[in-house]
């Protein structure tokens, strides 16, 4: 028997569907929030979504109603499909203050999980950042906070410890979007004792299987997965093509859900963060959260594919 909790999110999606355009009704209509894949929080045992929602250039608009409105869409689609999962950064332009303001503007403040990023040189420059996403993202706490592209780690991970400690920050870690700072992230996880970290991984970038993937894995770190896409670049060639039909033994119905699937079937992967501002884009990457993962067999069939 659903829980009250369920019965109140699925009445929520319901009224939401109603109410929303055709092109957004299609799209999430075949989505059920509590059946969207969850993942461990290895260091607290914390449940997590695994599709979440990147901010990077699609956030970075202005604070407009008409500019906001299909944000508004992906956000709401976002929340009603289960996911809570949104990763942002003050180097993101005004990403930080339109996601508060969305999440204002949807009532889904207590529905999210945030996490947004430190980049400074300085202590002092780090927390009044931080204050700074605070003010922006209109919440006293902050999920999870990482030292972006590894910038004065040293430094920034001593502030995220304080406020960590005064309950300011949940949890903690670092970032990097490229495969030759891998290395570099790795000596940081050697070194330190955190709970996310967040890297680049794809069927095109594939290095963090060699080292980072099974470390995270042996040593309960928590990892984010940026650029699936590439920043969409894996997906134009396939805009016109039809899908294989081994597809379909995935559950599979979208080039970009096989992506993402592919990025999913890897144990180690906690959550993914595709980025979008278009509503349907959205309501399908949450169904890649939904159904089979591909084996050993059929992510070597999705990797040849996008070869």
């Amino acid at each position: 028997m659903p829980s009250r909790r369920q019965f109140v999110q699925r009445s929520a999606a319901l009224f939401t569907l109603a109410a929303a355009p055709w092109w957004t009704r299609s799209a999430m209509a075949l989505l059920t929030p509590d059946q969207l894949l969850q993942r461990t929080i290895p260091s607290s045992g914390e449940t997590l979504p695994a599709i979440g929602l990147g901010t990077s250039r699609t956030f970075d608009v202005r604070l407009d109603d008409a500019i906001l409105k299909p944000l508004e869409n992906v956000v709401r689609n976002f929340i009603n499909g289960g996911a809570t999962l949104i990763d942002t950064a003050p180097s993101y332009g005004a990403a930080e203050r339109v996601t508060g303001a969305l999440l204002q503007r949807t009532n889904a403040q207590d529905k999210v999980f945030l996490a947004s990023k430190i980049s400074a040189n300085g202590r002092e420059r780090g927390l009044a950042q931080f204050d700074n996403s605070r003010r922006a993202l209109q919440t006293a706490r902050i999920d999870l906070m990482q030292v972006h592209n590894l910038q004065d780690t040293r430094t920034q991970l001593a502030l995220l410890r304080d406020l960590q400690a005064e309950g300011k920050v949940r949890y903690i870690g670092v970032t990097h979007y490229l495969e030759s700072a891998h290395d570099d992230l790795l000596e940081v996880l050697v070194r330190e004792k955190l709970d996310f970290v967040q890297f680049n991984y794809s069927v095109a970038e594939r290095n963090a299987e060699k080292r980072l993937l099974p470390y995270c894995a042996d040593h309960g770190i928590a990892t984010l997965i940026n650029r699936p896409f590439q920043r969409g670049q894996l997906l134009r060639p396939f805009k016109d093509k039809p899908l294989p039909d081994w597809a379909m033994e995935i559950d599979a119905n979208s080039w970009a859900q096989l992506l993402l699937k592919f990025i999913l079937a890897e144990p180690a992967v906690t959550a993914v963060i595709p980025a979008t501002s278009n509503p349907r884009y959205m309501a399908d990457n949450l169904k890649a959260g939904h159904g089979r993962l591909p084996d050993a067999a059929l992510r070597a069939k999705i990797v040849q594919a996008f070869s």
